[in-house]
């Protein structure tokens, strides 16, 4: 059994709902394309020549992940990486007919994943969860953007000022 203070933990649930996620995906997948994988090649059929920084900053992944996830995508054929013409430093991102194929294989799966998770759920309260992690992930992405100290508290613990309230 949790603790209250677990179970009151928005961070530590959130934890075991992503490992939730991922024991279910990889329960009765016959691929060994990762959840992460299965979202690259959804972003690339629907963001035709995005490149490789573009993709890190949809998925929040850092420069190494998404260079290592990339890296091992192209060496299946799922994705071709070529440079720009204008701009030699950057790497365009296609999918290939393998990745196409693949994606479109996928599907039933991710659809029998999203059921096992979320299913037992009615439709209201499935929307309501999106929006409410949505909500999550733009405050947490304006946090971090402002600036550090947000995140990073004084070793003492103490706070001269709080973050700015615009009630």
């Amino acid at each position: 059994m949790l603790s209250p203070e677990l179970s009151e933990s928005t961070g530590f649930l959130v934890r075991r709902v992503q490992h939730l996620h991922s024991q279910l995906w990889l329960h009765g997948g016959d691929s060994d394309v990762s959840p992460v994988q299965f979202g690259v090649l959804s972003l690339l059929e629907t963001n035709p020549g995005v490149d490789q920084r573009e993709l890190g900053d949809i998925l929040e992944l850092d420069r190494s992940t998404v260079t290592e996830i990339v890296t091992r995508m192209e060496r299946r054929n799922y994705l071709k990486r070529t440079r720009d013409d204008a701009d030699r430093r950057r790497k365009i991102l296609t999918l290939t007919d393998q990745g196409r194929r693949l994606l479109v294989e996928l599907r039933p799966h991710a659809n029998k994943v999203a059921a096992a998770f979320v299913g037992h759920l009615r439709q209201a309260d499935r929307e309501e969860l999106n929006r409410l992690l949505r909500l999550v992930l733009e405050g947490g992405r304006a946090e971090t953007s402002e600036d550090s100290a947000v995140l990073s508290p004084p070793l003492n613990g103490s706070r001269a000022e709080g973050p700015k309230s615009s009630g």
